[in-house]
């Protein structure tokens, strides 16, 4: 047995342990039904939020517009990056892989249906974006060198002193950056470095057997990046965010206006899939737990990963953040992953039959490729661009929350040893295929949404009252 295999069984074990917990199936008394835990928690804190919050994420959607474009600035607003760098950076995370790969193969998986309910899913996740966020600028700790340091781990931390649990709150605080450290080295780089790298091999042949070229090459452009902090962070994800989700959406609408004709027919395809899916799609539950898994997944609503980034934002009152951030899992989900999701059915790839190796092995990038290459040749190599921007994004971003919480738990001074750490995992994420240690990851990133969201729920209350002070604000000015 080789050193990667050794580390590959350890991982598979502790993946065993993990997944049989988060995927537990919470309908387990009903025959033939399975609706994860995790699935399960993060729709219903999303689904409680929004009433909790009376729909805030339709009501005040043109409002956190305007908050975005600086409609609202004042000088009095204390932060490091201004409102449209937060959440580029924010954005950078979430829009990613996931909405390529993971669309391609949930609706593979459960059908043109699966749709509807990612829809309705980013939907109602953006009310648990909007609680998140703006429980980060209400704790966030402000340096005398002006860095912040905010988050799930430091509201959770403060936020539940405040009401008399300070145990429960700095348990929650320390395993929340426990996994959003590890998250960070597996979902949040390391599989992003694996995965663009095998699309990438697609039209560079010869990377896969020099793939410690562009593991080299990850390293020193990450590297250069994240030792500039949230600032250098914020200014590259300005520039990348903006560029690579125009050219896929332009994309994706040349290939929907080539097809008009047939974008009723899809239209009429996912919402009849989504009350009456065919069997072979799981039926009714399969369908929706495909939807609401991908949603969950993709704009990382109630996970507090945006948090950390929001947290940093100049703002004179925190609810401003926070309603900046709802429109995070409306650009994710309902606008991006619809894009993918349209092309998948519309051009037939997600029930070719001659594409089921590529499903039946997971490889959604591959499979996206095919759909949009059925376009036009060049495409593949655009959408090769597009995914290597992606993965890029998604790392400086998430190198940037792990960061954060490992400077919570050992120290400002010791930022450098994660960055280290980081790099070097990065660089492995490209030579080795642990697939083991990237699900260990990713199942560290939907851990993160246990402790957070039991952290908003206990602290509705000051959200609510700081929203009505917001509320009270924004009415005398106008």
């Amino acid at each position: 047995m080789n050193f990667e295999q050794a580390i590959n069984g350890f991982f598979e074990t502790i993946n065993h342990y993990v997944s049989s917990v988060f995927f537990f199936n919470v309908l387990f008394f009903i025959e033939g039904a399975n609706l994860p835990l995790a699935v399960a928690w993060f729709f219903t804190a999303a689904l409680s939020l929004t009433f909790y919050f009376r729909f805030i994420n339709i009501r005040y959607f043109i409002h956190a517009i305007k908050i975005t474009f600086g409609f609202y600035d004042s000088e009095k607003s204390v932060g490091e990056v201004s409102h449209f760098k937060a959440l580029s950076t924010a954005l950078s995370a979430t829009v990613g892989l996931g909405n390529i790969a993971g669309v391609a193969i949930a609706i593979a998986s459960g059908g043109p249906g699966a749709t509807f309910w990612m829809i309705l899913c980013g939907l109602f996740g953006m009310s648990s974006k909007f609680a998140e966020c703006s429980l980060a600028q209400i704790y966030r700790k402000i340096g005398s060198d002006g860095a912040v340091l905010g988050g799930p781990m430091v509201y959770l931390d403060l936020g539940l002193k405040k009401i008399n649990l300070p145990r429960l709150g700095k348990t929650l605080s320390v395993l929340f950056a426990f996994l959003c450290i590890c998250g960070s080295f597996g979902g949040g780089g390391s599989f992003q470095v694996n995965q663009s790298m095998n699309a990438m091999s697609s039209v560079i042949p010869w990377l896969q057997d020099y793939s410690w070229v562009y593991g080299l090459f990850i390293v020193i452009s990450v590297g250069l990046v994240i030792v500039g902090g949230i600032k250098r962070i914020a200014n590259v994800a300005e520039m990348i965010v903006p560029v690579m989700c125009s050219i896929y959406i332009i994309m994706s609408l040349l290939i929907l206006l080539q097809n008009f004709s047939s974008i009723p027919t899809a239209f009429s395809a996912i919402f009849y899939g989504a009350f009456t899916p065919d069997a072979m799609y799981g039926g009714f539950l399969g369908v929706l737990v495909q939807g609401m898994r991908r949603a969950a997944f993709s704009n990382e609503a109630g996970m507090g990963s945006a948090a950390i980034a929001h947290s940093t934002a100049k703002t004179s009152h925190p609810i401003e953040e926070g309603m900046v951030s709802l429109l995070e899992p409306f650009i994710d989900t309902v606008v991006i992953c619809t894009m993918t999701a349209l092309v998948m059915i519309i051009t037939g790839t997600y029930n070719n039959p001659e594409y089921i190796d590529l499903i039946h092995k997971n490889q959604g990038a591959a499979l996206t490729l095919k759909a949009y290459g059925s376009f036009h040749q060049s495409f593949v190599y655009l959408l090769c661009a597009v995914i290597f921007m992606f993965a890029y994004s998604t790392i400086i971003s998430w190198s940037y929350y792990g960061e954060r919480t490992f400077v919570f738990l050992f120290g400002e001074n010791k930022k450098r040893i994660y960055q280290v750490i980081l790099l070097t995992v990065l660089f492995m994420g490209a030579i080795a295929q642990s697939t083991q240690v990237m699900e260990f990851g990713d199942l560290m990133i939907l851990g993160m949404g246990f402790p957070n969201l039991i952290g908003v729920f206990l602290l509705r209350k000051e959200i609510k009252a700081s929203l009505q002070d917001y509320i009270l604000k924004i009415k005398k000015a106008s």
